[in-house]
């Protein structure tokens, strides 16, 4: 009886620590509370920066930044038309969640961002910070070489120099 409890246990922790490993959503009143900027923003350009390797698997992961320019600025000293950057790191493919917010050329969404200690550059405030699009992208394609930009076509590029 008791190796039948063993693999019970083990079956039961193969399916529960997944589950355990992603953080609850914060809720709307906590993404506001957290975030330094809340706006409906167009992403003007998404450039990979650089692609390290994960210190955990070895995978090498994308680093990005988006260019965001603000649509309506719902909280923060960003107004109407003004341009923000954002910064994310993809996260290896076999981990739980979604832990990296992405943004994609085109699309247009109400966001929570965060500045970054010491920097110019802001980042998500959670993993649900992003909500969803108001304007889909045409592609969720981003650059994989560091140095490489997209745009959304038929567009003059909007970028302002990083």
């Amino acid at each position: 009886m008791r190796p039948i409890h063993l693999l019970a246990s083990i079956v039961f922790a193969a399916f529960a620590i997944p589950a355990l490993a992603l953080p609850a959503p914060m809720s709307e009143q906590e993404l506001n509370d957290k975030s330094d900027i809340v706006a409906v923003v167009r992403v003007l350009s998404v450039t990979c920066t650089a692609v390290t390797p994960d210190e955990n698997t070895g995978e090498e992961l994308p680093s990005y930044v988006a260019q965001l320019r603000v649509i309506d600025a719902k909280k923060g000293d960003a107004a109407k038309g003004d341009v923000v950057m954002v910064t994310w790191r993809a996260v290896p493919t076999k981990i739980v969640g979604p832990w990296a917010v992405y943004y994609y050329p085109g699309e247009e969404v109400l966001t929570h961002l965060k500045r970054r200690e010491g920097g110019v550059a802001y980042a998500s405030t959670w993993w649900n910070a992003k909500g969803d699009d108001i304007t889909k992208p045409e592609s969720v394609e981003l650059p994989k070489q560091p140095g490489q930009t997209v745009v959304p076509r038929g567009t003059k590029q909007e970028q302002v120099p990083l």
